[in-house]
């Protein structure tokens, strides 16, 4: 898988893999914006990574420019994210799975993050892309002051967040649009003398060839740096790239929190995921000498925001007082809460009959598992 993060990270030379300590705990020396990718795989029970080349040779990228039918100057364009973003979307092709954008929370080190990244993996059946931030530092061992340290790396990150939702719609977009010319042209090559039978072939192989669903999931603090990077005059995160977003388990205030939800824009549904006895969130709201307002991720009112489809798991079989139930144990004692996310995660509506296995409470303005 791919990490984007703006942690600090130690290089390695080419074809040199490290593990997961070259990712540091501080943001990126050069600044809390400067984005890197890091590949990272499996390696029995351990991890490797490897920093990639932050230039490709302009012959790199103009291939991959050919092979796609992209319409870039490949002297301009050719750093590692052309790379990755080319590779990623062949492999949605070949797998025909749907891609995951993950940002985690607070108290996460690398391990923690990837190994999360591939629960998403096995157990929804996506391709999931990391963007990571340095948030080694809060939760319940580590305590309040690291806590509100890790809500600081949050802020700062949040133009690096954006930054990459902004690369990620520029990319999403040139490849889609290379596709069509492709699709295009194979049409127009099948039924030269014929427009109609062209255009209705082209209609047929777009509909087969572009259904990839792409979504993104925010947990715990995560939200909180969504929440930052969506302020008015930040591009990025306001742009039309996702199918679905999920906000679970979210480390922001209940209150007001339309104001920023409403502000996201997506082809398919926002989702928020909603645990009262959540062991997390129950101590975020501690700090010494004053209260922190009631969590989004654990409050069933004030559920206002016009655009969001509210979800409450709270008491649902296997969930208890967990924070990260979207995947691992809880799923696998609990198949219609799986069948929830897989569903929101691939891009599509949970809500929806036929086969939705979630009740509105219109009192409370949200869905609940039906027999739970």
């Amino acid at each position: 898988m791919y990490v984007i993060t703006n942690r600090a990270v130690r290089e390695t030379k080419p074809g040199e893999p490290s593990d997961l300590t070259m990712f540091g705990e501080q943001p990126n020396p050069a600044g809390p914006n400067e984005l890197r990718i890091v590949r990272v795989e499996r390696s029995g029970d351990d991890w490797v990574a490897h920093t990639l080349k932050d230039v490709l040779l302009v012959r790199e990228a103009r291939a991959l420019r050919d092979q796609w039918n992209l319409d870039i100057d490949p002297r301009a364009i050719r750093h590692a994210s052309l790379q990755v973003a080319c590779d990623l979307y062949e492999q949605t092709r070949t797998t025909g799975r749907n891609l995951a954008v993950y940002v985690h929370g607070y108290n996460n080190d690398m391990r923690d993050v990837v190994e999360t990244a591939e629960r998403i993996e096995r157990d929804h059946g996506v391709i999931c892309l990391v963007f990571s931030w340095p948030a080694n530092g809060g939760g319940v061992i580590s305590g309040t002051l690291a806590y509100r340290r890790d809500k600081k790396d949050a802020r700062a990150s949040m133009d690096a967040l954006n930054r990459f939702f902004e690369k990620l719609q520029f990319f999403h977009e040139t490849l889609t649009a290379g596709m069509r010319k492709t699709l295009r042209a194979q049409a127009v090559e099948r039924h030269p003398s014929n427009p109609g039978r062209a255009q209705a072939l082209y209609a047929k192989l777009c509909s087969e060839g572009c259904g990839t669903k792409l979504s993104l999931l925010c947990h715990s603090m995560g939200n909180y740096l969504l929440k930052y990077a969506l302020q008015p005059g930040m591009s990025g995160a306001r742009s039309l790239i996702f199918d679905n977003v999920c906000l679970i388990a979210a480390d922001a205030n209940n209150a007001g929190h339309d104001t920023w939800v409403q502000a996201l824009d997506v082809r398919n549904r926002v989702y928020v995921f909603i645990n009262e006895d959540d062991f997390a969130l129950k101590w975020s709201r501690r700090k010494p000498g004053e209260e922190q307002l009631p969590r989004l991720g654990s409050h069933i009112k004030n559920l206002v925001a016009v655009n969001a489809f509210y979800v409450d798991v709270t008491g649902a079989v296997g969930v208890g007082d967990a924070h990260g139930y979207f995947v691992g144990a809880v799923l696998s004692v609990n198949v219609k809460l799986k069948q929830v996310f897989t569903t929101v995660v691939n891009g599509a509506s949970a809500e929806s009959p036929p086969g939705s296995v979630l009740a509105f409470a219109a009192d409370l303005n949200l869905y609940r598992l039906v027999g739970d």
